[in-house]
Parts: structure tokens; C-alpha cells; sequence
């Protein structure tokens, strides 16, 4: 069966016209769906590589259709798009299975963004399926790093480490990283700043000049940066749970922020 690229799955009708606008202008193949009973009766009869999915829709919302596509083991990569753009929203998405959440009205670049993560995440997912049928797993290929078991994460993106004194410390799975490929710079936040679950606390810049924004785990005051990661943004890549850390902050509400996160050891994709 043929694989296509993109299947946007929205009630609005200008909305899908500029995602297949956006697409086809990077010669991605696109198919539409008006609602998610639509999207699953074509996902019955048609691959697709990532969708593009609306959380507010009529008969089933964008939540529900996560967990359908859960129920019916169809393990494409999900990113939400949405006009109910709080970060509740946000941080539900990714707990439930989204691997990253835009908010309406999205530009050019931010949806080339998320799309570009998208489709080297779901790259890297039919990688991992593949190797599965080596013989041998100590020939099978590692495709990235997952977090240490006693960290916590918020979906694929970020993750968490509580230390003893009550501060915390946060940074990007290797698998996100991977899905940027490669970060030439990182715009950060300030000292005292503060920010909370989901919103985007770090602005990471690939080669070929894409932004992508870094939701955060949990929320709180940064304290600390990792300021060498300026200087030696390679860091990141070379060891991004500990050397290659990104803020240490004072969580402003663990317990609620907690429910949103697992733990690393539980780590599938």
C-alpha cells in the first residue's frame, strides 16, 4: 500500500486549505478529513506518515480520536492543532500519545516546524519496527538515547529530574533532538523568568534555519542556566540528561504537574 506524508484532519475548511498549501509547496503528498470518523475510515485503507489533528470537532474530539487510534494499534505520529490553544490543551495532548501541539492561528514556519519533527519521528519509529526482525538484538542499531529510569517526562519532548533540595532540573530527550537532526544555536529565557507545563520555555535553531520551540515538563522560577550549552551547543547532542541540561528551576506546583508526567523507564514510542 502506498504511504502518504500528511493527513490533516480538521471541521474547518480554510484551515485544511493551508495546511495543503504549506504541504505541497514542500512537495508533501496530503489527504483531508473533515472529521475523525472520516480520518479513520481512511486510515483503514490508506498509510500515512504523521496527522495533523484538530481537538475541537463534532461527533469525536481530538482526544477521543487518540485513543481510538490506540485502540486500533495505527501508531502514526498525531500532531494537534488546535484554536483552543491553552496549555491544559497542550499538556493533555502529549500525555495522551501527541507528539507536539500547535495553536491556531499558526504561521508558515511554525507549522514547517512541527512537520519536519514529525516526519523524522515517525522515520525513526518505522526504523525501530524494522529492526525488530534482526536475529540478533545486539546487532539491531541504536536510534536515540531514552532518559535515565528515574526522570520523568512530558510526552517525547522534555524532561525532568526533582532533586533533593525541592529544585528541579529539565532538558530535551535525545529523541527530540533527533527529530531537529541538528541545533545550530538555542535562545533561552532569563534567570527569574517564569514559565508553566507545556509552554515553550527554549527556542532551539536547526541548520536549515527551522525554529522549534521546547515545551516544558513542569513549571516553576528559573534559578539556572546551563550557560555553556551557548558557547557549545553540542552539548545537547553529546549528553542531554546530564552535561547537556538546560535550566534548573524551583517547580511552582509538582503535585499537579506530576500527573501529566511518567516515568522514563516506561519509555515506548
Amino acid at each position: 500500500m502506498e504511504t502518504k506524508d500528511i493527513l490533516i484532519v480538521d471541521d474547518e475548511e480554510i484551515i485544511i486549505g493551508a495546511v495543503i498549501k504549506i504541504c505541497k509547496s514542500e512537495h508533501l503528498s496530503v489527504g483531508a478529513a473533515t472529521d475523525s470518523l472520516q480520518a479513520l475510515n481512511m486510515l483503514e485503507k490508506q498509510n500515512y506518515k504523521l496527522i495533523l489533528c484538530d481537538i475541537m470537532m463534532p461527533d469525536m474530539d481530538g482526544f477521543s480520536f487518540l485513543d481510538e487510534l490506540y485502540k486500533r494499534k495505527i501508531n502514526t505520529p498525531v500532531i494537534m492543532i488546535t484554536g483552543y490553544s491553552t496549555v491544559q490543551n497542550a499538556v493533555k495532548s502529549l500525555h495522551k500519545g501527541a507528539i507536539d501541539f500547535i495553536p491556531k492561528p499558526f504561521t508558515f514556519e511554525e507549522l514547517l516546524s512541527s512537520i519536519s519533527r514529525g516526519l523524522k519521528f515517525s522515520k525513526i519509529r518505522k526504523e525501530i519496527i524494522e529492526s525488530k526482525n534482526y536475529e540478533k538484538a545486539e546487532l539491531r542499531p541504536i536510534f536515540y538515547v531514552p532518559c535515565p529510569p528515574k526522570y520523568l517526562k512530558l510526552g517525547f519532548t522534555s524532561w525532568m529530574y526533582l532533586e533533593n533540595e525541592g529544585a528541579a532540573v529539565i532538558g530535551a530527550t535525545d529523541l527530540f533532538l533527533r527529530t531537529i537532526d541538528s541545533v545550530k544555536s538555542i535562545k533561552m529565557m532569563d534567570i527569574d523568568d517564569v514559565f508553566y507545563q507545556g509552554n515553550s520555555c527554549v527556542q532551539f535553531q536547526s541548520d536549515d534555519d527551522l525554529l522549534h520551540n521546547f515545551l516544558a515538563p513542569l513549571g516553576g522560577k528559573i534559578i539556572e542556566r546551563n550557560e555553556r550549552l551557548i558557547e557549545n551547543i553540542s552539548l545537547l547532542e553529546k549528553d542531554p540528561y546530564f552535561e547537556g541540561w538546560i535550566y534548573r528551576i524551583i517547580p511552582a506546583d509538582v503535585e499537579y504537574d506530576m500527573k501529566y508526567l511518567v516515568p522514563c523507564s516506561s519509555e515506548r514510542i
